[in-house]
């Protein structure tokens, strides 16, 4: 037929037609596995070869032998909390730890868990502290304030004791959400939150950052003031 006439009809032509179609599909998976293959060629550029030559680089392993953990649990929302706790002592016994190197302490609720991991890890005998609990929107009236609290109050707790914390609190708006990340299909935090305080605190001793109070005890180190 002429140039830029329609295939014939019949059969063949719906061949023709398949083959086109066919044709094209094959063209752009061709050039969705290209884009595909420059992206990943792209992260490995950045992953393989990107520290220059001398460069150290220190990962933290997750050989739990010899660490020893607090952890702090908050007893509000238990039904979550006991979930998440079980997930972090499999955890971590799991990855060696013994059973006798770690330290269960409950508290009421979150709120309370940054004035007790604080002082936990203050005492120097833990190489990190996991903080767990389950702060539920439709559970408090009070949610952010609490929220905040714990977030806060455990970051501040490894800066002034230079001990990891280690924030395993949920923070949800439903209880389907934090049964779903006690042991649901969201996995388990608990489980989680153990795995970083392992690798955190190897860290540490990786790099010997023996705890460093910055601002725990500070009058110790001052001069005496004369009358």
């Amino acid at each position: 037929g002429t140039a830029g006439s329609a295939p014939p009809a019949g059969p063949c032509g719906r061949n023709v037609r398949r083959s086109k179609q066919a044709g094209l599909a094959q063209a752009r998976r061709g050039v969705a596995t290209e884009a595909t293959g420059r992206r990943r060629a792209a992260r490995a550029s950045v992953t393989v070869g990107a520290l220059p030559e001398g460069a150290q680089e220190h990962v933290g392993s997750l050989d739990g032998t010899g660490l020893k953990f607090a952890v702090v649990v908050a007893r509000f929302n238990d039904l979550i909390t006991r979930p998440l706790l079980e997930g972090a002592c499999e955890t971590f016994t799991r990855y060696g730890v013994a059973g006798s190197d770690i330290e269960v302490v409950w508290v009421p609720g979150a709120f309370e868990i940054p004035l007790i991991a604080q002082q936990m890890a203050a005492t120097s005998k833990y190489d990190a502290v996991l903080c767990i609990g389950a702060v539920i929107r439709g559970a408090t009236t009070h949610y952010d304030s609490v929220a905040g609290a714990a977030t806060n109050g455990t970051l501040n707790a490894s800066l002034n004791t230079c001990v990891p914390c280690i924030f395993g609190v949920l923070t949800t708006d439903n209880m389907e959400q934090a049964f779903d990340r006690a042991g649901g299909k969201a996995g388990n935090k608990g489980s989680e939150a153990a795995v970083t305080a392992i690798e955190t605190a190897n860290v540490m001793k990786q790099l010997d950052l023996t705890p460093k109070p910055l601002f725990l005890n500070m009058e110790e180190g001052m001069p005496e003031m004369e009358d």
